[in-house]
């Protein structure tokens, strides 16, 4: 149970690293995929799965468990790296990737039969909704869970996800906590070119959230951030993480073109050597 195990920043950059080396992999098998964003938010969830969330990978459906919403499917080898990662299914599966028949499917279906699954997504600006639907369930429930929900920064573009946030500070969902993965690239390029964000922060608190930036590449950083999180009693809250896309492999970091870009078997050769 992830946050019932002390673990140090040492294990939890192992992990992290074995993630990546993990969506490279499955990457190069599929030959198809999104790295960037898989790359940059591997210690997000690293951190989220191996040190703060309550959860179970032998009881995936456990009522008790903390709720993990992906809003921005098009990761999702990064959350199924995780999840073989944390038990919930062998390792080897994650080689099926794409594949015709597979439970590991370009987005995630929940109705795939792969345990861990807490929402299919894939159009993005969704999973904030559900989130907040999910947080309300938990009170009118009488149930002791939190709901984590990581969106990408050009998801923020959406319109759905401001009514979300204004209907989460409206019913003062305390036990939900967004994160953003603010690499600050999408597919077109920078995110302040595509559709400026900025001052986001501010937005977000005008919204009614409790918002916080951290380094979303430092477990310190990102840990003191969910606790901070986990300590409002009021707000829900906003956890900005900055990351870069690609983290992890020099030779693409900050590059926008890796975005939806899967590596040859040989372009993954070199990145494995890279990972760190």
């Amino acid at each position: 149970m992830g946050s019932q195990t002390a673990n140090g920043v040492s294990s939890l950059t192992l992990k992290a690293r074995c993630i990546r080396q993990s969506v490279v992999r499955s990457l190069a098998a599929a030959g198809s995929g999104h790295l960037g964003g898989s790359m940059s938010s591997a210690d997000i969830l690293t951190a989220l799965y191996f040190s703060v969330m309550k959860h179970k990978p032998e009881d995936p459906f456990w009522a008790g468990r903390d709720r993990f919403i992906l809003s921005i499917g098009h990761i999702a080898p990064v959350l199924y790296a995780t999840l073989a990662e944390a038990g919930y299914f062998p390792k080897e599966e994650l080689l099926s990737l794409r594949k015709m028949g597979s439970r590991l499917q370009g987005h995630p279906g929940r109705d795939h039969g792969l345990p861990g699954m807490e929402l299919s997504a894939g159009s993005l600006g969704q999973g904030l909704s559900v989130a907040v639907g999910m947080a309300l369930a938990a009170r009118l429930d009488g149930l002791d869970y939190r709901v984590y929900c990581l969106n990408g920064d050009g998801e923020l573009q959406e319109g759905s996800i401001w009514e979300a946030a204004m209907s989460a500070s409206h019913y003062k969902l305390n036990n939900l906590t967004a994160i953003i993965d603010r690499n600050g690239l999408q597919i077109d390029g920078s995110t302040e070119t595509v559709m400026s964000l900025e001052p986001l922060k501010k937005k977000w608190e005008a919204f009614g959230w409790n918002a916080m930036e951290c380094d979303g590449h430092d477990f310190g950083s990102l840990l003191n951030a969910f606790k901070k999180a986990q300590q409002e009693a009021v707000r829900p809250s906003i956890i900005i993480a900055k990351t870069i896309m690609g983290k992890g492999i020099p030779s693409i970091e900050g590059d926008y073109r890796w975005h939806g870009k899967a590596p040859s078997k040989e372009q993954a050769e070199e990145m494995l050597k890279e990972v760190h």
